[in-house]
């Protein structure tokens, strides 16, 4: 068309993450129509349904707009095309007819029933065969990561603003499940976005007490046999970070590693697990010591991309709110890219009550928290209270242990493995957990 101005607008939604013929044929038949407009799904709307894209949207946007055919790229926040739809009011949507069923289909009749509104149309292109980005992105992943990659892609799930679930890992296998895990909801796919390895799941798979026992050097190669399956982002249960001296060099090590952070938090003395019974197990750091310690890692960090998470405390000791507020400013002030607030009460109260009020001084620093305690909260609600990040921090360990008691139980019992069989998973599945298994 000769003349844009005077033409109808074509709007065309888009992730564009892998670039190929098929979504150049949607461009195609967009021009033919008129001004095409595209709406790229930003990192925070693509990560509702899907895995994180490789590229950034600023990076996705620069292609579009540089492929002939393409009048303008604009942002689309949503899954859902309709709140950029009665923003611009395109005479056209066009799509690829892949969406007329299976979960998809419900944005299309919300699609339908938005253009009814201003006399709109929708042009569905048939969908190209042989193409397919979710095989194309399975293909990839299935090449791994790099260590940069991966230590700045928590980075990237923060800055899409959306909240971050991270499981506890204890082992390679736990690793693939935590990598491949997703549930349909109603208005999204739930994932984890994020790995833990814990202090107190790595002491107990050895049989150890969860008292910093197990050095961080051994705790650290275990690190490299997970990220060869895995290439979801890490955050690294760091105890009390030891020494300064030694911190420095923690930070290095897993930062070379590729993991995203290290959480640390401010105790000292004999290392007790925060849960035990009794604060008497517990001695919580001067201020000024942790924050330089923190001030220490901070300097020793390489990358901007690495995170040094401090955790309170406070409320765990009982000695105030007020206490863990001071600390939560004074750890930022020496560096810290975020706060762990943690409790041991069976509701989250103390936890909101915190959060709003950090959150009144300080709206970008991440929160992150860890509901083993009080897991009646709903992950809706620390989205209210401006949490960032939620770890699950011990569940798979958990979960795990009686599942294996049951089946040894079980086979003494009966004295033979059949009735055990119901609760265990098939071999074949096991295997094909494994990638590259040959059959």
């Amino acid at each position: 068309m000769a003349d844009k101005s005077k033409a109808p607008t074509v709007y065309i939604g888009m992730t564009a993450d892998i670039m190929h013929h098929g979504l150049i044929n949607v461009i195609e038949v967009g021009r033919q129509h008129g001004r095409v407009v595209i709406g790229l799904m930003t990192d925070g709307a693509v990560s509702r349904y899907k895995p994180l894209p490789y590229l950034e949207y600023e990076h996705r946007r620069r292609i579009l707009e540089n492929i002939v055919g393409v009048d303008e790229v604009v942002p689309q926040e949503e899954w859902d095309f309709v709140p950029n739809l009665r923003k611009f009011k395109p005479e056209i949507v066009i799509h690829g007819d892949d969406w007329c069923e299976g979960h998809q289909k419900i944005y299309r009749d919300r699609v339908v029933d938005a253009l009814r509104e201003w006399g709109g149309k929708l042009i569905e292109v048939p969908y190209t065969q042989g193409v397919s980005t979710p095989r194309f992105n399975t293909q990839l992943r299935g090449l791994g990561t790099t260590s940069e990659i991966r230590r700045q892609s928590l980075r990237r799930h923060l800055d899409s603003g959306e909240l971050i679930r991270v499981i506890e890992v204890h082992s390679p296998l736990c690793g693939l499940l935590a990598e491949n895990l997703a549930v349909n909801r109603e208005d999204s796919v739930a994932r984890f976005e994020a790995m833990w390895v814990s202090s107190l799941t790595d002491s107990t798979v050895r049989g150890k007490p969860d008292i910093e026992l197990v050095d961080t050097s051994s705790r650290i190669a275990a690190i490299d046999a997970l990220f060869e399956v895995t290439t979801k982002p890490l955050i690294f249960d760091g105890d009390t970070g030891g020494l300064p001296e030694h911190f420095a060099f923690t930070i290095r090590t897993l930062e070379r590693l590729g993991a995203s952070a290290i959480i640390i938090e401010d105790k000292t003395g004999p290392k007790r697990n925060s849960l035990l019974d009794g604060d008497g197990h517990h001695v919580q750091e001067d201020i000024d010591m942790f924050a330089e310690k923190i001030a220490v890692g901070r300097k020793a960090a390489l990358t901007d991309e690495f995170m040094i998470i401090g955790r309170i405390e406070s409320l765990i000791l009982g000695v105030g709110m007020e206490d863990a507020l001071v600390r939560a400013r004074a750890y930022v002030a020496a560096g810290a890219n975020g706060i762990m607030i943690h409790s041991r009460r069976k509701t989250p109260d103390e936890i909101f009550e915190f959060c709003d009020k950090f959150r009144e001084a300080d709206p970008d620093t991440t929160i992150v928290v860890v509901p083993t305690q009080y897991s009646v909260v709903r992950e809706s609600e620390l989205i209210e209270h401006g949490v960032n990040i939620v770890i699950y921090a011990n569940h798979l360990l958990r979960a795990s242990f009686p599942a294996m008691r049951a089946v040894g139980e079980s086979i003494l019992r009966n004295g033979r493995a059949m009735e055990a069989d119901d609760i265990c998973l098939p071999v074949d599945e096991l295997l094909g957990m494994i990638p590259n298994t040959v059959s």
